[in-house]
């Protein structure tokens, strides 16, 4: 009836006292009989007195209703009888219910005057040009340490963009990947024929790397060996990776493509070909891994675990990082492999075609692990920190910290691992469910009150030359840089809001979302610093241009 509330009916059991209302999120109770675990005994429950449940509409039922439950889970609940509140009930066969995200209430909303702009620049922080697009105000800045503009985008570029070494700009929006030159002429516009979503990362070879959508229906899941009762009419969406080579100026070649589709296991129907044990199989992807986790809303956005958020290229390596948000992992495959190969299990040079070579963050998604061995939590922006950098190989994620199936960290964190990597391919290490090392991150940042650093959503980050690290805290749209022992040696809060540019000490808007969680109108994706001899920066005049905040006692 309300978010995280559900009505639970039963027939009445003669003799009964009280009975004993108990529920567990999905994925919980999958996690703990994985591990050979009796899910009753994690259980979580409430008694109920017989009289106190009688439902006054039906005599022959009893009702309760349960709240403060989590909007966008999935949960399984039982009933027991009992002759007294202590003891041990006798329950009823589960019921499995899947609550929807609630909508949200006009009134909860309100303003916070917040400093926005400039607010710490110390002697410590890695000067250079930061480039960012708030997600409401299409237009995109490049300001200098002090917090001036020194070019700006009034076109529409998107809120994820990157300056490309000759100089232009490339930017994806709404679907479409765009190329502006520097004076912000558009030279390139291509609409892929699946979505093309969150991310793209520019090649070597002037070519682009994309996610991009595919939708299979409910028959075609059920064929793969998706559990029925996990999937909606609508079938299922999942990923693909599309290596498009620009035909400006409006037209692409996929000249390359990789698909999820094609490295899926499971363990649910034994007649079909992809049956088997991820356990076994850690190169492969558990098709219910995620649907039995609630992924299964007619929201095309939500209603599958196989989608992800962002991606990397290693251009030594010829390989791929992929960001498997829902799945709370990162994978790495293998660009090397032809497109053939690359539906296959063989090829390329990490011999393995397209699957996947690496997978780290959450060791439950291949039966390797429990939740006290996961170290990602619906994880963005992860990439290999380039060559010529402190910690030059390893991988550095922001990993959000809010998690779909009913848990919380209720913190952020940045997190950077060294892969153990080995020619092209990765080892496993022995024994604790042959997982995936490292056991630790090399490195890690949170705030010295972990709750002051928290964005559940989009954020990224990104390794600077002096050694410190920026961070884009996306949902309060504020950029700051820390260095390795965590301290804050430059802030940045983002000015725009839809409208554009606000004055200093005007409100921003901040709407509560169903999950209590805040999101500030002044959002961002994310942010890029670029050092000063960065070949793509001398095609513009750097010259400071004033703030991008307006100050009513200037005259703006």
């Amino acid at each position: 009836a309300n978010p995280g509330e559900a009505i639970i009916s039963w027939h009445p059991v003669d003799g009964a006292a009280f009975y004993r209302l108990a529920w567990i999120a999905g994925a919980d109770a999958a996690a703990v009989t994985e591990n050979g675990g009796d899910w009753l005994a994690a259980i979580a429950y409430t008694n109920i007195a017989a009289d106190t449940a009688a439902n006054a509409d039906n005599d022959a039922a009893m009702r309760h209703t349960l709240t403060r439950l989590n909007p966008g889970v999935a949960y399984t609940f039982v009933v027991g009888s009992l002759r007294s509140s202590a003891g041990a009930p006798s329950w009823s066969s589960p019921a499995e219910l899947y609550l929807p995200p609630g909508e949200l209430a006009t009134d909860q909303s309100y303003f916070d005057t917040v400093p926005v702009g400039l607010t710490i620049n110390e002697p410590g922080a890695f000067d250079g040009y930061t480039l960012f697009a708030g997600r409401a105000h299409r237009g995109a800045y490049l300001i200098d340490n002090a917090g001036r503009i020194v070019h700006r985008w009034d076109r529409n570029v998107g809120s994820n963009n990157q300056l490309l070494e000759n100089g232009n700009l490339m930017a994806r929006s709404g679907g479409v990947v765009r190329e502006f030159d520097p004076a912000g002429q558009l030279l390139w516009s291509y609409r892929h024929h699946q979505w093309a979503h969150h991310d793209f990362a520019a090649l070597p070879n002037g070519n682009v790397l994309l996610l991009a959508q595919d939708t299979k229906t409910r028959a075609e899941a059920i064929a793969a060996g998706a559990n029925p009762a996990f999937l909606t009419e609508s079938g299922l969406v999942i990923d693909t990776v599309v290596e498009v080579r620009p035909i400006y100026p409006d037209q692409g070649e996929v000249v390359w493509k990789w698909s999820i589709w094609d490295h899926l296991v499971q363990d649910y129907d034994p007649d079909r070909a992809n049956f088997g044990r991820v356990a076994d199989h850690p190169e492969l992807v558990d098709i219910n891994y995620t649907l039995r986790q609630g992924w299964r809303t007619e929201n095309v956005a939500t209603r599958s675990g196989l989608t992800s958020n962002g991606l990397d290229y290693h251009p030594e390596l010829d390989q791929i990082v992929i960001s498997a948000r829902n799945m709370s992992e990162i994978w790495i495959i293998d660009h090397s492999a032809t497109t053939e190969e690359a539906a296959g299990h063989t090829g390329g040079n990490g011999g393995k075609g397209g699957d996947l070579l690496y997978r780290w963050g959450n060791p439950q998604a291949y039966r390797a692990g429990t939740f006290a061995d996961q170290q990602l939590f619906w994880q963005h922006n992860p990439h290999w920190i380039p060559e010529g950098l402190p910690g030059a190989g390893n991988i550095l994620i922001f990993s959000n910290g809010d998690e779909f199936e009913g848990r919380r960290l209720d913190y952020s964190a940045i997190i950077e691992i060294t892969p153990p990597v080995s020619g092209y391919g990765y080892a496993r290490r022995a024994g604790a469910g042959s997982r995936y090392g490292p056991a630790q991150p090399a490195w890690t940042y949170t705030a010295a009150n972990p709750g002051d650093f928290l964005s559940y959503r989009i954020s990224g980050t990104q390794r600077l030359p002096n050694g410190n690290t920026l961070i884009v805290s996306g949902l309060q749209g504020v950029i700051f840089e820390v260095t390795p022992a965590g301290g804050t040696v430059w802030r940045y809060v983002n000015p725009t809001v839809s409208e554009g540019p606000i004055y200093q000490g005007d409100p921003l808007l901040v709407r509560l979302w169903p999950s209590g969680r805040l999101v500030w109108e002044n959002a961002l994706y994310r942010a890029q610093r670029y050092a000063p001899d960065y070949p793509g920066l001398q095609h513009y005049d750097l010259t400071p241009q004033g703030t991008v905040e307006l100050y009513r006692d200037a005259g703006q």
